[in-house]
């Protein structure tokens, strides 16, 4: 097929993928439970991927889009891929539980987090995570630390009140 453009000739058409932009979803099953991962771009050789951990109540859509979405972040992610990964049953579409379900700790949460690496065939990461997530990646870092380039870390104390627990206490006060 020979396509003419203003004295260019076009001879092959190929598609081009950004992988970054590819999304693959996995399911990677534990003994706490499937755990919901999406891992944005291919690993590059020896880099660490990033791994994000989100917070309660949230995914990693809610949590990491604005971030990750953002124009500054374009250069870091030409040279980063990223594994996000979603506490059971936070991720879009999610089931409902079975009756009985007992929803595992944030110990047993951090303690998924080798499967999924070696689901991903990853031998290191740089965590990123957000309240519960930083407590979780913590937790990992601790247990797993030849697996752990480096951590962001936010709000990482788990006994602190939320700004909604504060209001709360000072309404019934």
């Amino acid at each position: 097929m020979q396509f003419i453009f203003n004295r260019c000739f076009l001879i092959e058409m190929k598609v081009l993928v950004n992988l970054f932009r590819c999304n693959i979803e996995h399911d990677v099953e534990t003994p706490h439970g499937r755990i919901h991962c999406t891992m944005k771009g291919v690993p590059k050789g020896d880099r660490p991927v990033i791994l994000t951990f989100h917070d309660i109540g949230l995914n990693h859509k809610t949590c990491w889009n604005t971030l990750f979405n953002h124009e500054d972040m374009s250069e870091i992610m030409q040279h980063f891929s990223v594994c996000h990964v979603d506490a059971p049953g936070q991720h879009e579409g999610a089931n409902t539980f079975s009756t009985g379900y007992e929803y595992p700790s944030m110990d047993q949460l951090s303690e998924t987090l080798p499967l999924v690496l070696k689901h991903f065939g990853l031998k290191s990461v740089i965590g990123m995570g957000i309240g519960a997530g930083a407590y979780i990646l913590t937790r990992f870092a601790l247990d797993y630390p030849n697996m752990v380039e480096g951590l962001l870390l936010i709000n990482i104390n788990p006994c602190a009140e939320g700004w909604m627990d504060w209001a709360a206490h000072k309404v019934t006060q």
